[in-house]
Order: C-alpha cells, then sequence, then structure tokens
C-alpha cells in the first residue's frame, strides 16, 4: 500500500471503533492544526547538481537502524486491536529496520517483542506513588529493553478531549531523574522535552536522549510544535544529549524538516496505527518503507547524502 493508502483506510478503521476516540487530543484540538501549520512553514532549497544517492542508515546510542523513522512511544490501543497486534508491530518494524517504543500499560511480553530482534524501548511515567513507579521501572529494566524512557511532560497525567486518561501523576524532580539514570544500565531517555531549561536539566542529570514531543497532545492544550523550540534546546545541550522529534510528522518532507533542526531520529505516533489498522505487519513495513523512500529522493536533492548530515541550510521559511 501507498501511503495515501494507509492513511485512509487507518483512519477509517479508527472512526468505526469507540476507542477511535484515543486519536484526538488534549481539549481545544490546537495542538493538531498547530503542528501541520508549523510542518508546513518550511520549504526545501534545491540542491541537486552534483548530487550523490542518499542513505538513510542512522545510528544512535549505539543502536544501528536502516532509517530515523522510528515508532514514538504508545501501547494504548494496539491491544485492544487484536491479541497479536504488538507481536506484528514488533515484526513489521524489525523488517522495516526500525526500533519499537511501548508506552503505558507497560506491555507483559517486552522480552517477547525483544525477541524478534527489533529494537527495543519501554516508557514509564511518574506516578505518584513512587514505590510503584520504582517497581515498574525495576519490571522494565528486567527485560532485554534497549532504552528505557521517562515522561518528564506526563506530571499531570494525560487528556484526551475533556476526559483526563492517566491519574495519580507528579512531576519528577531533578534528583529523581539523577537517581533514575544511576539506576539504569541502559541508556536512559527523557521524553516530553519542550524548552530550554528542561533539556538542561536532563543534560545535567546525564539522560542520554531527550524527545523533543508533545506527548501526541494528550497532556496540556496550546503546546507548541517541536519545531517551534528545536534551536533553543540544541544550544542548550550543546552536543551532550542525542536528540528525538515527534509530533505531526507524516510523509518523508516532514521527517527531513526535523532532521534538519538537529533531531537524528523522528518518532511517528498515530501513522504507526494506521498503518497496523489499514494492513497489519506489511501496513507497518509498507508505512516506514514509503515515508523512507521519499526522505531518500528529498535527501539526494537537497544535497544532503547521509541523515546527519542535514542542515537549516536546506530549508527556506516563510
Amino acid at each position: 500500500m501507498d501511503l495515501t493508502e494507509i492513511y485512509e483506510r487507518g483512519a477509517a478503521y479508527f472512526r468505526e471503533k469507540e476507542f477511535g476516540r484515543l486519536m484526538g487530543y488534549v481539549e481545544t484540538g490546537f495542538i493538531e492544526e498547530n503542528d501541520r501549520r508549523i510542518l508546513d512553514r518550511y520549504t526545501f532549497r534545491q540542491q541537486c547538481i552534483d548530487a550523490g544517492e542518499a542513505s538513510t542508515a542512522c545510528t544512535m546510542s549505539e543502536v544501528s537502524l536502516a532509517t530515523p523513522v522510528i515508532m514514538s512511544a504508545m501501547t494504548m490501543p494496539i491491544p485492544a486491536m487484536g491479541d497479536d497486534m504488538l507481536m506484528r508491530l514488533a515484526r513489521g518494524l524489525r523488517t522495516a529496520g526500525s526500533l519499537m517504543w511501548t508506552g503505558t500499560p507497560i506491555p507483559k511480553n517486552l522480552d517477547q517483542l525483544a525477541a524478534t530482534g527489533v529494537p527495543m524501548v519501554a516508557n514509564i511515567k511518574p506516578l505518584r506513588d513512587r514505590d510503584k513507579m520504582a517497581a515498574e521501572l525495576d519490571g522494565i529494566l528486567e527485560t532485554n529493553v534497549t532504552w528505557v524512557g521517562i515522561e518528564i511532560d506526563a506530571g499531570q497525567g494525560t487528556k484526551i478531549a475533556d476526559k483526563e486518561m492517566a491519574f495519580d501523576c507528579l512531576p519528577f524532580s531533578l534528583d529523581e531523574i539523577v537517581e533514575i539514570k544511576k539506576r539504569a544500565h541502559v541508556p536512559l531517555v527523557c521524553k516530553g522535552v519542550l524548552s530550554r531549561e528542561d533539556a538542561e536539566k536532563c543534560a545535567e542529570a546525564g539522560a542520554d536522549i531527550i524527545v523533543v514531543s508533545s506527548h501526541g497532545g494528550h497532556t496540556l492544550d496550546y503546546l507548541p510544535h517541536p519545531l517551534q523550540v528545536m534551536d533553543e534546546i540544541v544550544a542548550a545541550v550543546q552536543g551532550k544529549v542525542e536528540i528525538i522529534i515527534d509530533g505531526g510528522f507524516r510523509r518523508g518532507s516532514d521527517v527531513l524538516k526535523g532532521l534538519a533542526f538537529g533531531a537524528s531520529m523522528v518518532g511517528l505516533g498515530r501513522p504507526i496505527l494506521y498503518a497496523l489498522a489499514a494492513g497489519g505487519e506489511q501496513g507497518v513495513v509498507d508505512l516506514v518503507g514509503g515515508i523512507t523512500r521519499e526522505l531518500s529522493r528529498l535527501m539526494t536533492m537537497v544535497g544532503v547524502s547521509e541523515t546527519a548530515e542535514a542542515h537549516r541550510g536546506i530549508l527556506i521559511e516563510g
């Protein structure tokens, strides 16, 4: 399937399901509209003479992938789509040369998912019950995860439209992140950074990776698109941590814009769900492959041969 068909079929599937409400956004829905508006602000400076063939291969924290296009952190509503959907997703992402990232609830079969060969990341929320949170963290670290993530932006839980979805959360302190880093024997990811201040604190705590993200529009209303704060974040961390970005990215053109702003990988949330709904394992392969091919074509025509070489000079703001 091509990308247009995947998105059309996937959206139709979720419109028919009660759990399709999970595809919504917090309160007014501003974030969805703003994401697209900001991404569309930039066009490309074509530089195609003497252009070489582009490679989309990339490496972060010793994880090598065929593409910088990865899954954003989420678990719901995948189990509701079918008993084997998490496993089918893992296999599809492995075939596509990508990475799998689970959220909450934490899947009980993380080891089985990782056994497919896909690099595996799992997240925890900042639960008010810190003992429960610590137990969840330890449970993840006992599995074969590649990285472990903490949701720094979920200190007030999550919300879709007017309904609160995750409760009893409390923001992390800097000291707590430092302690989590000490306990983690795999790279630590801080997800949900949207300011210079938080980026600096994550770097100070020893985080290996940060994700510049508005949490799929499920935490606070009127948050910026990540591109609106990337410059200050890149300047703040000064290369001390690696950067992933997500938030409304749908095509290879969007991915290249994220890379040009300084991210090394770009996460997809709803597109992954659409692909899984539209075509199961093969749908995921088609989605990641299709976006990666679009990315490769664009890279070649703007004079970028490696993903790490993408820079702001290929973009025109207008």
